[in-house]
């Protein structure tokens, strides 16, 4: 089931774009970008829904019941946390909203890694897999074997720059950087040391950005491609809001505004 949802409409897709817009060297590259996008159209309703539960929790923080809970029950950290998800469910509050998104891009990671891979065909046997793939209405003799350049990068392969004799990561970095500013800024003002959301959406801006860069340090150049563009999408997007929260991107930048109101 997972290839015939995941893997083959993703494959076909990929290889409709690459063939739409001509098959030489850069194409591919600009592919996965197309793609990229497309996947953020698709997306878009939750990442309205990331910003609709973020704004409820900023504004949750300037509620009077929710500081008089917290000024009542200042020394009790589990009465505060049960007061908390009464409120979230009262008010349907989702206080992981604003993970979803990232969580959701899972298996687009996974089953993109898995497309690329079957697209580039390195083997025989790669190539036989992907006969099996590619519906029937494409144009296989025109498209295949892909021109796997993109600008300084095989996508199939993991990408480094020779800098001084060493190899330096350059998109692996970007990523890491890119997840890092998208995360920040999505990321709430909280008040309260005890806010559970608050916790594991500031534990994922740690994370995420981590363990994106990982992926694009061992997978496919393809993959960081895909994640740098879908990074600089969302800040755009979530941007446009005007919600963005900038102060975020500075150290303790946060814990001054906060101050700042008390």
């Amino acid at each position: 089931m997972w290839d015939t949802i995941i893997i083959q409409p993703m494959t076909n897709l990929l290889l409709l774009i690459y063939d739409f817009l001509g098959h030489g060297p850069h194409m591919f590259g600009l592919a996965i970008i197309l793609f990229t996008i497309l996947i953020k159209v698709i997306t878009w309703p939750l990442n309205a829904s990331q910003v609709k539960g973020a704004q409820a929790m900023q504004e949750l923080q300037n509620d009077k019941e929710w500081q008089a809970i917290q000024k009542k029950y200042a020394k009790d950290k589990e009465k505060i946390a049960q007061e908390q998800m009464r409120i979230y469910k009262e008010r349907g509050i989702n206080p992981f909203a604003s993970c979803l998104p990232t969580l959701v891009q899972f298996p687009i990671i996974i089953g993109l890694y898995q497309s690329i891979t079957r697209a580039l065909s390195a083997t025989p046997f790669d190539m036989l897999k992907l006969a099996r793939t590619i519906y029937p209405f494409q144009n296989v003799e025109g498209i295949i074997p892909l021109n796997s350049t993109f600008l300084w990068m095989d996508l199939g392969r993991p990408e480094s720059i020779q800098v001084l004799g060493f190899a330096l990561p350059t998109l692996a970095i970007i990523v890491a950087l890119t997840t890092y500013i998208q995360s920040k800024l999505t990321m709430p003002a909280s008040t309260n040391p005890n806010d559970q959301g608050a916790q594991m959406t500031k534990m994922m801006s740690i994370y995420m950005p981590l363990m994106l860069g990982w992926f694009a340090l061992n997978f496919a150049s393809g993959i960081a491609v895909y994640f740098i563009i879908s990074n600089v999408l969302g800040v755009v997007q979530y941007a446009a809001t005007g919600r963005a929260n900038w102060s975020n991107l500075l150290p303790g930048g946060g814990q001054k505004k906060s101050s700042a109101k008390k």
